[in-house]
């Protein structure tokens, strides 16, 4: 199921991508907690699309490239930067080149006490899309990616969440101007995805609609302010223009 939020004239709802538009369903984390997917509501849903989750925390994974032997780190980054696909998003001046990074994120579907590598499918919502805009040049400087990474709509999100993606699978592609930069998935992540998620929940717990980013596969690249980057994650793209 493709899961999306939309806010419309009656206020900000679920919705599952149909081949027509938006149809609203129920809280998908109350779903999932009862062990099922969430039931349809009726009708259609038209509007503005957001962000697929509203996290209250994003958490990121350093060093998950195959350039990079050395164990991952998890870093956090402001819930606030995080914006929707189509979003227009201004560059920094004042810290360097900017950078695209374009990344598989994991929505948290449920309280991750109890996470394993094995068991983490159970805990998980679905994967999206995500552009980790950065500006790499401060990270000799910022060694937390605090600045690097702390400019406002720095975490493009979306469209949607994919509930049914394979873990252990998931391609990405990362697109500058419409040129093909990398091709590349989960499967070339030094640290599966699986320990990714048992590593940050070992370290602090998550909840319902919380994110991790998984890491850039050889998808780190500069930016010019007016390019446009799309993020290609399990058959969705996340589209951001920037100035």
């Amino acid at each position: 199921m493709r899961i999306g939020r939309l806010r419309t004239a009656d206020g900000v709802v679920h919705a599952r991508r149909t081949e027509t538009g938006w149809a609203p369903v129920e809280d998908p984390y109350e779903a999932l907690a009862q062990g099922r997917e969430p039931a349809d509501l009726g009708g259609e849903a038209a509007g503005e699309l957001l962000p697929p989750c509203e996290p209250l925390v994003v958490v990121g994974i350093a060093q998950n490239g195959p350039e990079h032997h050395s164990p991952v780190q998890a870093w956090l980054k402001s819930p606030r930067t995080v914006v929707a696909s189509g979003a227009e998003v201004t560059l920094r001046r004042d810290a360097g080149t900017p950078y695209a990074e374009g990344e598989i994120a994991v929505v948290i579907g449920r309280d991750t006490e109890g996470l394993t590598a094995a068991n983490a499918h159970e805990y998980v919502l679905g994967v999206t899309a995500v552009n980790d805009l950065s500006s790499h040049d401060r990270a000799q400087f910022d060694p937390r990616n605090f600045e690097s990474k702390a400019g406002d709509g720095y975490t493009p999100l979306g469209p949607w969440i994919d509930t049914d993606a394979d873990l252990d699978d998931v391609a990405l592609t990362l697109e500058v101007d419409g040129e093909t930069i990398a091709e590349t998935g989960s499967r070339e992540l030094p640290s599966t995805i699986r320990d990714c998620l048992a590593y940050v929940a070992t370290w602090a717990r998550l909840g319902p609609g919380d994110v991790i980013m998984t890491g850039a596969p050889k998808t780190l690249h500069p930016i010019q302010a007016g390019a446009v980057v799309a993020v290609h994650v399990a058959g969705m793209t996340l589209v951001t223009p920037t100035r």
